[in-house]
């Protein structure tokens, strides 16, 4: 898209069409294409906490809510300043809910690829993040990403109800069989029984414990003054 599409006089850019100025697209629906990377996160902060933190020795997620990062989306030129400061960023997780139109799943799927694209064309290191909802997206949420590189997922919620787990491991094989990623990072359970398969074909799994995991890890008891 070049830049006279994007800039008519008098027009407000509401659909952010600024962020995709000289991208390259693929699939039928046109997905911004994001360059391969083949780096790997040592450390997760999520976005809304990352506002407010100086430890920059990390990846951005977005495996949270999405009001607490749709407000990158209205105003990506506000937070590119601290973005940069941080290692890197695994590209937004907007919700593609099973019962959401098709229609708005290809369209956050989009927004994730057009933010992707535009913070890579800024200087950002960027880890795609891959999210589908029903079957139908299985053969679309992978366009825009290159084959062999570096991918990410968000697992947590999705594995513990039978039918969650069921689309989410199917998208799974689907989106491997398509990309045959170098590696992926996961963020959320990872559970032998459904990825060791993966493991054992050579792909390299990072896992990572979700926040809410994380923040609601049984503590060790603490003995008292009498050792008990």
């Amino acid at each position: 898209m070049s830049k006279e599409n994007v800039t008519r006089r008098g027009c407000r850019d509401v659909f952010n069409a600024s962020l995709v100025v000289d991208a390259e697209y693929d699939g039928m629906f046109e997905f911004p294409r994001i360059n391969p990377t083949y780096l790997m996160p040592n450390r997760l902060i999520p976005f809304s906490k990352a506002l407010s933190c100086s430890d920059y020795d990390q990846w951005i997620h977005f495996y949270e809510d999405d009001y607490l990062f749709e407000r990158l989306w209205k105003n990506p030129e506000k937070y590119l300043p601290v973005l940069k400061k941080f290692n890197g960023v695994i590209t937004p997780d907007f919700s593609l809910y099973r019962d959401m139109p098709l229609a708005m799943q290809i369209w956050n799927i989009y927004r994730s690829r057009a933010l992707g694209y535009w913070l890579q064309r800024n200087g950002v290191s960027v880890i795609p993040n891959i999210r589908y909802g029903d079957c139908r997206t299985y053969g679309i949420c992978s366009d825009g990403i290159s084959k062999h590189c570096v991918i990410a997922v968000g697992s947590h919620g999705n594995l513990r109800c039978v039918a969650d787990r069921e689309v989410f491991l199917e998208g799974f094989d689907s989106v491997v069989s398509k990309l045959e990623p170098q590696a992926v990072v996961i963020y959320g359970a990872a559970p032998e029984r459904f990825f060791q398969k993966y493991i054992d074909s050579g792909m390299c799994l990072v896992q990572f414990d979700s926040d809410y995991a994380v923040s609601h890890r049984k503590k060790p008891k603490q003995s008292n003054s009498n050792g008990e």
